[in-house]
């Protein structure tokens, strides 16, 4: 597929980044077959205290412990390019980054929040590669200048995300279905930001695209573009290697489009997911934690919060959506079957050079 994604000299043979998905639902599982395929696997470190909730400590310190030992899992099943996708909204965001940097995965990919002193992170010897989300021009070029100017460090590649993702957005409501905020309009956007910010260095900055990419012709559309890679998360949960309980990915394949909905997250972003008899109830007010049992996002508020965002993904991963609901892409109506990491990556490379044919421009 085009040429490798070139990560601030690592190599990705398949320029395909694999969404961090939690809570929960990209683990070692899914992140190891994506790199056996050749793209970025990415484990979420969101929640794994939630799982990993038997190691002794609290929810923060087994959260550590348990990004550890999925790293470590994911470097048995693979010996491709292995990634983490840090909230910087987490309580905890140090100390993931930090572990994620001494157990040596490849790169690390940070959004929900600027992380404007990322690169501090970084220790002499250091090969992680550090990718910031972004959803404008804007927020690209803030990156860049504060990394430049106070660590002499650029991005190793900047993601960016557009209003059809699936989670927290970026965005104020009112963008979500602007046209003024489509990817497509927002890609070469951000290109020219980095670009103006790196010239003078001369590191060349891959810019990939994310949030709605469904199928190869999408990756083909923002390759056109000028796109070095593309991010995606919805596609991979309908996978066999997916780390979500089989209710979960169920629950994908049987999504209405008059079924994804944009909610108010307790995280304090809007967020885009699938509507089931929990988030019906919060519509309704019947939810209110009592207490805080995590503390486990700087931006949540458990005087306003309607309920507790981790224990509510963590019942979705099991399938009870009685009490969670499921975040989606904007396309995950599409979704139809339950298919291998494999026949997924086949099927992607298959529809972009088709598109690409299509598109008379040379692959």
């Amino acid at each position: 597929m085009v040429k490798p994604l070139n990560l601030g000299g690592l190599m990705v043979p398949v320029p395909i980044i694999q969404g961090g998905m939690g809570v929960g639902i990209s683990l070692s599982g899914l992140a190891s077959a994506v790199a056996n395929e050749g793209g970025v696997g990415v484990i979420s470190a969101a929640g794994l205290g939630m799982i990993y909730k038997n190691l002794g400590g609290d929810f923060l310190s087994n959260s550590v412990e348990g990004l550890r030992i999925e790293i470590r899992k994911a470097r048995q099943m693979s010996k491709g390019i292995i990634g983490v996708n840090i909230m910087v909204a987490l309580s905890n965001y140090d100390d993931l980054v930090r572990t994620s940097i001494e157990e040596g995965v490849d790169l690390i990919i940070s959004g929900a929040g600027l992380p404007l002193d990322m690169p501090k992170y970084l220790v002499p010897g250091c090969k992680t590669k550090i990718v910031p989300i972004v959803s404008s021009a804007r927020a690209a070029a803030l990156i860049c200048n504060k990394w430049l100017t106070n660590y002499n460090y650029l991005p190793d590649a900047v993601v960016v995300e557009g209003p059809m993702a699936g989670g927290h957005l970026g965005f104020k409501p009112e963008q979500i279905f602007d046209e003024n905020y489509r990817l497509e309009k927002l890609v070469p956007e951000v290109i020219a930001a980095v670009r103006e910010v790196s010239g003078a260095t001369g590191k060349y900055i891959p810019v990939i695209a994310a949030g709605g990419i469904y199928d190869g012709s999408d990756i083909a559309e923002f390759m056109r573009l000028g796109a070095d890679g593309v991010q995606m998360g919805t596609r991979f949960v309908t996978t066999n290697e997916c780390d979500a309980s089989d209710e979960f990915k169920q629950a994908y394949i049987n999504s209405r489009k008059e079924d994804i909905v944009i909610i108010k997250s307790p995280v304090g972003m809007p967020g885009r997911a699938i509507k089931s008899p929990f988030l019906v109830e919060v519509e309704a007010g019947r939810r209110q934690p009592k207490t805080c049992p995590v503390n486990c996002v700087r931006t949540c508020d458990i005087a306003t919060a309607p309920y507790c965002i981790m224990a509510a993904l963590t019942s979705a991963l099991r399938g009870n959506f009685n009490r969670g609901y499921a975040f989606a892409g904007g396309n995950v109506w599409r979704t139809n079957k339950i298919v291998s990491v494999k026949q997924l990556m086949n099927t992607l490379k298959e529809e972009y050079y088709f598109a690409m044919k299509t598109l008379a421009i040379p692959a």
